[in-house]
């Protein structure tokens, strides 16, 4: 998964329109963010032929999940050109099937 942060972000997201991109946002003190990673990264290997598959740390670029309005962890949302389209937040996120749910919606109609 590509590491987003303030230099590669409008490139790697708001100006990327080859096809849609899912951003784990997550915090280093976030234990539940800690736990799901490894399953979310599986999913990069099982739908990254339709959706480009990022992730930002929010510990670090706290002003930027703001900017995106991500207030709680994890958050997880797909943009399409720029345009955020889907989300899933933390009062949605118990399993990974859950977030696994949230990216066949985009990834099914693709």
């Amino acid at each position: 998964m590509i590491e987003l942060n303030t230099e590669n972000f409008d490139v790697e997201l708001i100006n990327f329109s080859e096809k849609p991109v899912f951003v784990d946002f997550w915090g280093e003190k976030c234990e539940i963010c800690k736990a799901l990673m490894p399953g979310v990264e599986d999913f990069e290997k099982k739908y990254g032929d339709k959706i480009k598959f990022t992730t930002l740390n929010t510990t670090g670029f706290r002003r930027l999940a703001i900017s995106q309005k991500v207030l709680g962890l994890p958050t997880m949302l797909i943009y399409r050109n720029g345009v955020k389209i889907s989300s899933i937040t933390p009062d949605k996120i118990s399993t990974l099937e859950d977030i696994e749910n949230f990216i066949r919606e985009v990834y099914d109609k693709m």
